[in-house]
């Protein structure tokens, strides 16, 4: 997808009365990840270069207002209040002063509704039961609510209440007399019970497993926002996923997820022959890499930081790893790639800087808008129309709406 396309993207998307959109649907108003909310960020990313009128990202959440917000334990960062809240920051990060009584009122009901789902989840970690992974990961957990409060209210006592948790969540807990990561699920990787997975498994995503509040915890310490325990909690989870690493003639590779068959052995099952797994956000080697790169530069971690900067490098450059990429979208496609190398080039010593800054648009010219399944943020094509603005400048997007994905 090109800056041009991008462009075309919105304009396709410029009014939320539009025919053929799922207006009818419960979901799409309060969904950043594919519907109403997504959309307006990127109105607003446009709106902010002055490219089109702003009037569009009010007409879209005016869209989103008109059906009460969800809250409480169904909402995550990309449904429910957080997501509104989200939106809404970030429109206003472009407009300032605007929709500062919508913004006053949903801080403050996300911000009780974490301190509420925390206490819940101190309360299982006390009682020595596993997690769900819903408790915790970005997508529909702590961590992903917990970036839209380090972002809100850096200082306050709700973001510190979900680092606190984070630290508790690395403590060892014992299952089948057993002791297991203290974010061991019990579950399968759906979220749901799954005969496939006997015994659990221990996630190691950024969208759905651990990778999201070991990003939370860097980034917040980059921000120089930290309680007690933290670092330990960020050597923890390091340590971990150090351990499952595997150093293979394309790079280091993380594992998607760790099985109790393989928790048990200490040793992964042996991976079938010409099995190549795309390297997206979600669950693959892009998204682990950048973040065991914010990880080592929360920590001062050099050895870290040259391993992760290596991988991404070499996962995003081989040819394999490409081609098992099949669609455009910012979560598991071609545009994700292209937004972790550009913000991991940033960050990147210069060797990795350099070659990071060729792959990223290489990577956004094979997101072909015709292989986005949606119109939303994470598959849709908004988020791939976002990631083809940000390549248009050296500058971090205006908005920041990726730091709903835990990358910035």
């Amino acid at each position: 997808m090109n800056f041009e396309q991008a462009l075309e993207t919105a304009d396709r998307l410029a009014r939320p009365d539009a025919p053929g959109l799922p207006a009818d649907q419960s979901w799409w108003p309060q969904s950043l990840a594919h519907g109403v909310l997504g959309i307006a960020l990127l109105h607003a990313e446009v709106g902010a270069a002055g490219l089109r009128p702003l009037q569009r990202v009010h007409d879209w959440l005016t869209a989103a207002a008109r059906r009460p917000v969800t809250t409480g334990a169904s909402t995550g960062l990309f449904y429910g209040a957080p997501a509104a809240g989200f939106a809404l920051s970030s429109a206003a990060a472009v407009h300032p002063g605007a929709y500062r009584r919508a913004l006053a009122s949903l801080d403050a009901r996300i911000a009780a509704d974490a301190r509420r789902r925390v206490k819940a989840a101190r309360d299982r970690i006390t009682a020595g039961r596993l997690p769900v992974l819903a408790e915790f990961d970005t997508i529909r957990g702590l961590a992903g609510i917990g970036a839209h409060l380090l972002r809100r209210d850096p200082q306050g006592e709700a973001v510190r209440a979900v680092l606190e948790y984070l630290v508790a969540l690395t403590d060892p807990l014992t299952d089948d007399g057993r002791q297991v990561p203290g974010w061991w699920t019990l579950i399968g990787p759906t979220g749901h019970p799954d005969e496939e997975f006997p015994g659990g498994h221990g996630n190691a995503g950024l969208a759905h497993g651990i990778g999201g509040p070991l990003a939370l915890l860097a980034l917040a310490t980059l921000r120089g926002v930290a309680v007690p325990g933290q670092r330990d909690a960020i050597d923890a989870i390091c340590a971990w996923l150090d351990f499952w690493r595997t150093d293979t003639g394309t790079g280091p590779l993380w594992p998607y997820l760790v099985r109790r068959s393989e928790h048990d052995t200490g040793s992964p099952r042996p991976r079938r022959s010409g099995t190549v797994r795309r390297p997206s956000w979600c669950y693959g080697t892009a998204g682990a890499a950048r973040v065991q790169q914010l990880a080592a530069l929360a920590t001062g971690d050099a050895e870290r930081r040259r391993i992760a900067e290596d991988a991404l490098v070499r996962a995003l450059a081989d040819p394999a790893q490409r081609a098992a990429t099949t669609d455009a979208s910012l979560c598991h496609g071609y545009a994700g790639l292209a937004h972790i190398a550009a913000r991991a080039a940033a960050d990147a010593d210069k060797p990795a800087a350099a070659r990071l800054r060729q792959l990223a648009p290489e990577l956004l010219d094979a997101a072909q808008p015709a292989q986005t399944e949606g119109l939303g943020v994470l598959e849709g094509a908004a988020g791939a129309a976002l990631a083809a603005l940000a390549q248009t400048t050296s500058l971090p997007p205006a908005t920041g709406w990726d730091a709903c994905l835990l990358i910035a």
